[in-house]
């Protein structure tokens, strides 16, 4: 590919997938700041590495460096220190399922508070909407992992929202 139709294809990907990128790590970190630079070193990797990717796997393969960008932060010790128990943020997610009866940021709230291996899973399969085959190339997850985290989240956020709610478990 010659350096001006490179350039062209950068930009269109920027343009079209750069809010998404920011979206899933501000999900992930609760801070625009850093969701930004995660999306910055997702497309810098990107220019710089030039892999050879096939049309519609572009998303993906962002979305797998951001999210290891994320992890990385997430297990530093500025985020355990600054970010956890942090109130939740405000985001406006895609459709969901999981309890339209719910207030959203009572939803994003218990979302946030899962283990990362969970909430990860939660954020691509239920804001970003990709299917659980997706969720496993992104993650280099074997699909029934992911089948069962997302499974075993499920009933985490129950309980999660079931203790806020005062109710039983």
């Amino acid at each position: 590919m010659s350096d001006e139709a490179f350039s062209a294809w950068f930009d269109a990907l920027y343009t079209r997938y750069a809010s998404d990128i920011i979206r899933v790590s501000y999900f992930y970190l609760g801070d625009r700041g850093k969701a930004e630079d995660v999306c910055h070193d997702a497309f810098v990797s990107l220019f710089v590495n030039r892999p050879a990717l096939e049309p519609g796997h572009e998303k993906t393969w962002l979305l797998k460096v951001a999210m290891n960008r994320c992890r990385d932060i997430w297990r530093s010790a500025w985020v355990r220190r600054v970010i956890s128990g942090s109130p939740a943020f405000e985001m406006i997610p895609a459709p969901d399922t999981l309890g339209k009866h719910m207030e959203k940021a009572e939803v994003l709230q218990a979302v946030h508070s899962l283990p990362a291996d969970f909430r990860e899973i939660f954020i691509l399969y239920y804001y970003q909407g990709y299917g659980i085959s997706e969720i496993s190339g992104i993650l280099n997850l074997p699909e029934g992992t992911i089948s069962s985290r997302l499974s075993r989240g499920r009933k985490k956020l129950e309980a999660i929202l079931g203790e806020e709610r005062g109710e039983s478990a």
